[in-house]
């Protein structure tokens, strides 16, 4: 992967004042690779068809390998990378890690990952203990399901972050020092702020920007509350990504004021950069999401601009060089 021979000292260098677009190193915090042909997906499978706030993946169901990704990546100043899981093969809990950390030192991408791990399993300590043991991997996703409404949500219904066993597992993650991957709609932000609390000394990373599926003023409105409240929490991040909707292409208009109120919310600092390539390949390109959020953040202080893009996941994450 191209990288300059020291990125924190590039990226403390360079002075992007407000009004300049950032042009320093980018870790991306959240991607994928996968290769069909020899590993399985169930939801990749030419069969797969789980609902998705996108609509129709099927575009997505052929191969990203990394040397795709490598070709995406070139010439928009990506110096390093987190793989994020991507729903493998649930009855092989330790192959994609395998995997991926074949594909880290053939390729050099990612330099860190998030492992999929079901924290309600009998084994979940044994698991994540074998986890904690490869060098490449930084944290977890399973994703909690739950309420597929707001509605849902105020009637009462909780996802797996409620539940005791799951808890059990999740507060096992601080024993084996690994961040927590929440990927669930914004609505059931209000439990992942409990669970914030409970465990305090565990780092909550929600991922896509709370998964907006719209941009209804309604929405947007009851959105920002969501995350104003878990912004209260100070170890929950955020990753400014997956914020394409169905029907429309990523574009600066669409997804500016969503990335500034992130960042007022949660300040720079817990906030990073995620292309969530090639899933929203699908509406952009990697050239042109890049620029996109270089335009959105143009008027961010130069130390804001280099946690957004590079320190904050360099902080988190420690990508291996």
């Amino acid at each position: 992967m191209p990288e300059p021979s020291n990125p924190t000292d590039a990226a403390a260098a360079t002075d992007f004042a407000p009004g300049v677009a950032y042009g320093g190193p980018i870790i991306d915090a959240h991607h994928h690779v996968w290769d069909l042909d020899e590993n399985l997906y169930p939801w990749l499978m030419p069969s797969g068809n789980v609902p998705h706030r996108y609509g129709d993946y099927s575009a997505i169901k052929k191969n990203y390998l990394a040397s795709d990704y490598l070709r995406d990546i070139s010439d928009v100043g990506v110096t390093s990378s987190v793989y994020m899981e991507a729903e493998w093969d649930p009855t092989d809990a330790l192959g994609e890690v395998r995997y991926i950390a074949g594909v880290a030192k053939e390729t050099g991408v990612p330099g860190a990952m998030a492992a999929q791990a079901w924290l309600d399993a009998d084994d979940v300590e044994s698991t994540l203990e074998a986890l904690s043991e490869f060098d490449i991997v930084r944290s977890v996703r399973h994703k909690p399901g739950g309420p597929a409404t707001r509605a849902d949500a105020v009637a009462g219904n909780q996802t797996l972050m409620s539940n005791p066993t799951w808890r059990r597992g999740y507060e096992l993650l601080g024993r084996f020092g690994l961040h927590f991957e929440l990927q669930t709609p914004w609505w059931n932000l209000p439990e992942a702020c409990a669970l914030a609390d409970t465990y305090p000394a565990t780092t909550l990373i929600i991922n896509h920007s709370g998964v907006l599926l719209d941009r209804e003023p309604e929405t947007i409105r009851a959105w920002s509350e969501a995350m104003a409240q878990a912004a209260v929490c100070p170890n929950v991040f955020v990753k400014a990504s997956g914020l394409c909707v169905e029907g429309k292409p990523w574009t600066v208009d669409l997804n500016r004021d969503i990335v500034l109120s992130i960042i007022e919310l949660f300040g720079a600092e817990r906030v990073m950069f995620g292309s969530n390539f090639p899933v929203d390949g699908m509406f952009t390109t990697y050239r042109e999401l890049v620029d996109g959020y270089t335009q959105i953040t143009r008027g961010l202080s130069a130390s804001e601009k280099r946690d957004f893009f590079f320190g904050t996941a360099q902080k988190l994450y420690a990508p291996i060089a």
